[in-house]
């Protein structure tokens, strides 16, 4: 199934991001589309020369559902991500996006096709990649600091190294004053923080994020959505983030990845080109996101009727039934 890729176009120069850490690289400039070269001048990216960081090549998900019969969850799906890229994928309820994530971190084997990270097959999980949930997981017993530590203890890290790192992404994240805190004592979104600052701590070189936040209030989501852009700017990491929220993708991506419903297929791929930073009530991220939107209504009409369907099936007389009763 060939992929429809369009392009957002900007109408203004990017304005010059913020100041690296020099113990990360320098982030890629963001990619470009299959159908031409991207209208922002961005630095020179030689695309051809290199291996993608994510690639899904063929990728094919079944599993035997309770009525006996093999459902297909995700079907042929092709993806190349590159390093430093921000890549959302947005899709109907039931279309496969967090199982995509799962099988890039290697929680669960694809029936067919690959994963492959750096070129290489994954195996299993790893700690080149860190998944984030929409729950996110962390100790209630052990305290902010102790866990953004826990990763690096599981790795043998000595302790010396992870106090300096732990003390560093808190930092990075603006909790540093929390680090002897307990969970509990934190609103939902410095939780999200405390999440985020554990995953980067095992510095991976993958960051996959479900949803992660869904659950905010309106405010604590726009707040970190500043805070994910620039520590994504910051540490150069690759970002692959479920979403529900079309605009949120748009506000965040680089690319937007649409998937079809069940099976799970890539429809369509949305560069978007506007300048960064963006927000959530910015009149081009609004036009962009209804382009997307207008092409994932018809999934989620496509999924509402099959859920219908499913749903009245039983009560459904065939002809033989009905003639019976004559």
């Amino acid at each position: 199934m060939s992929t429809n890729v369009q392009k957002f176009p900007s109408q203004f120069p990017i304005p010059a991001g913020p100041g690296l850490d020099p113990r990360f690289p320098a982030r890629a400039g963001a990619p470009g589309s299959k159908a031409g070269p991207i209208s922002i001048a961005r630095p020179a990216h030689n695309v051809s020369s290199q291996i993608s960081k994510v690639g899904l090549s063929e990728i094919c998900l079944s599993y035997r559902i309770q009525s006996g019969e093999r459902l297909l969850a995700l079907d042929n799906i092709n993806l190349q991500v590159r390093a430093g890229e921000f890549v959302c994928i947005v899709g109907p309820s039931g279309c496969g996006k967090s199982t995509l994530l799962h099988l890039i971190a290697g929680l669960q084997p694809q029936t067919s096709g690959q994963v492959l990270i750096d070129g290489k097959p994954v195996q299993g999980p790893g700690t080149d990649r860190i998944l984030i949930f929409q729950d996110h997981g962390l100790f209630p017993w052990l305290t902010v600091g102790q866990n953004v530590e826990f990763g690096m203890k599981m790795k043998g890290i000595p302790k010396a190294e992870r106090e300096e790192k732990t003390r560093y992404y808190l930092r990075l994240v603006h909790l540093a004053k929390f680090e002897k805190s307990y969970i509990h004592q934190l609103s939902g979104g410095m939780r999200q923080r405390v999440a985020i600052a554990r995953a980067l701590a095992t510095e991976p070189d993958v960051l996959l994020m479900d949803e992660p936040f869904a659950a905010l209030d309106a405010q604590t989501r726009d707040l970190l959505h500043d805070e994910l852009e620039r520590i994504w700017s910051e540490s150069g990491r690759t970002i692959i983030f479920v979403t529900h929220n079309v605009r949120e993708a748009v506000r965040l991506g680089d690319r937007v990845v649409l998937l079809t419903f069940r099976p799970g297929r890539v429809k369509s791929e949305f560069p978007v080109d506007l300048p960064r930073p963006r927000h959530l009530e910015d009149p081009t991220v609004a036009r962009a996101a209804r382009e997307i939107l207008d092409e994932l209504r018809d999934e989620i009409n496509r999924s509402l009727e099959a859920e219908y369907e499913e749903g009245v099936k039983p009560h459904v007389k065939t002809p033989a039934e009905a003639g019976s009763r004559i």
